[in-house]
């Protein structure tokens, strides 16, 4: 492995643990329907192990694929609220499996975001526009995931998480009013 491999690899998880640790997190909003199920299409285990991390330890639920064939057949079957879609995969490639996602009528509703390292696959993503929702370049960290999620549900592609009702203790009265109260009741 050469070292400027080894150094973008390095890189790369030293930005994923540094925003894992909170710096960034207080201006990160996830809000994407919690228990949402996401599907992170990467022939990597690695990608697919920080990636579905990532997605996991902010509530929602992740499938993985290793190729294009069985990333359809997951998007059939398991209707996920979004696909993470790596561009260059063994067999049929990223742009193929955007295209047979977007023209079947049981998928083509789900947003999907490309993601790749290879800066020809990059290129060829702007310049096609193949009908992706978004797209995250390699490596990326815990914001840029937030970001991208953020965006779709800005653009109303995925379901708002709702906000939690906050829980307030009861009111106490003073104690003089209930002292006064009970007298009322006396008399």
């Amino acid at each position: 492995m050469d070292t400027v491999a080894l150094k973008s690899g390095l890189g790369f998880f030293k930005r994923l643990l540094k925003n894992h640790e909170g710096e960034n997190r207080q201006q990160i909003d996830l809000k994407a329907a919690p228990e949402a199920r996401m599907l992170v299409v990467d022939d990597s285990p690695t990608i697919c192990a920080i990636l579905g991390r990532i997605l996991d330890q902010d509530g929602y639920a992740v499938s993985v694929a290793g190729d294009g064939e069985s990333a359809i057949e997951m998007a059939r079957r398991e209707q996920p609220a979004l696909i993470f879609l790596d561009i260059v995969l063994p067999g049929m490639n990223g742009f193929s499996v955007l295209r047979a996602l977007r023209h079947d009528p049981q998928t083509a509703h789900i947003p999907i975001v490309m993601i790749s390292g290879n800066p020809q696959a990059t290129e060829q993503f702007y310049v096609q526009r193949f009908g992706a929702d978004d797209f995250v370049s390699k490596p990326f960290g815990r914001a840029e995931i937030c970001r991208s999620i953020d965006r779709l549900v800005s653009r109303g592609r995925l379901p708002a998480r709702v906000a939690a009702e906050p829980v307030l203790p009861p009111l106490q009265q003073p104690a003089f009013l209930t002292q006064q109260a009970l007298r009322d009741k006396v008399a």
